[in-house]
């Protein structure tokens, strides 16, 4: 077996160890024997998109996202929308994520238009919100809570086209007034949970990855199960943080 990850505009949107995110797959998949391709897709780039399962794109400063903004207005743009429509996996942090809704509104009043993935847009708040989450999602059936850093001052609404991807448990999610994390659209997620996601969320990089193997093999290809004990501890000591310092809220920093 073998998949292919595209991972999306590297160089500008990484902050926070959002290349974690590809690492974790690729190993996962790997320790299961599961060949996995590489490939980079930057600014102003081209060739095919076709052939790839799984997309990744992390968070970047304001103006590194007009860039990007730009750039998916071309065919990097047009080529994701087909690919997510067709059921390929895209997992977007933060800057990616308000550039796969409508728009993003930036705080000196610029508007920088998305791709319309998620029935969302982002504009730019007085507050910024910083610290751990812990989100509640469902994951193949079941709830699991995930665990993450945000960084952001954009508050993002999520229109009727668009599912959260969770509820927040602890911190302030998409917009910190309604209590919604991310968002989903077929097997496309985006989410402000940076730290990076996948390495002390397992189950949910295995869900991902599940999920693509669909895609490709067109039938459900149980994964062999691996020691998770240290991706678990990490976790773990996420949670006891929080515990420690009570339910924080996130605020101005």
């Amino acid at each position: 077996m073998e998949l292919s990850i595209c991972y999306l505009y590297a160089s500008g949107m990484n902050v926070y160890g959002d290349r974690g995110n590809v690492l974790t797959l690729v190993q996962r998949c790997r320790w299961r024997d599961i060949r996995v391709n590489v490939i980079e897709r930057g600014v102003g780039e081209t060739g095919s998109l076709e052939p790839c399962d799984i997309f990744v794109a992390g968070g970047g400063q304001d103006r590194d996202q007009v860039a990007v903004s730009r750039d998916l207005q071309g065919d990097t743009g047009r080529a994701l929308a087909e690919a997510i429509q067709n059921d390929a996996v895209l997992l977007s942090i933060c800057g990616t994520y308000q550039l796969f809704g409508h728009y993003f509104k930036t705080g000196s009043g610029e508007t920088l238009p998305g791709i319309g993935i998620f029935d969302a847009w982002t504009v730019a708040g007085p507050r910024r919100f910083i610290g751990d989450a812990i989100v509640r999602c469902a994951v193949g059936g079941r709830e699991i809570d995930l665990v993450g850093f945000e960084n952001h001052s954009g508050q993002t609404f999520l229109g009727p086209g668009a599912r959260p991807m969770g509820r927040t448990v602890v911190g302030a999610g998409n917009n910190g007034q309604d209590g919604q994390e991310g968002a989903r659209y077929r097997n496309a997620f985006g989410c402000y949970l940076h730290g990076p996601l996948l390495p002390k969320n397992p189950e949910f990089a295995d869900y991902l990855i599940k999920l693509a193997l669909r895609r490709r093999y067109h039938d459900e290809i149980p994964l062999a199960p691996l020691d998770d004990t240290i991706e678990i501890s990490a976790r773990r000591a996420v949670v006891e943080r929080i515990q420690r310092r009570g339910r924080v809220r996130a605020g101005v920093r």
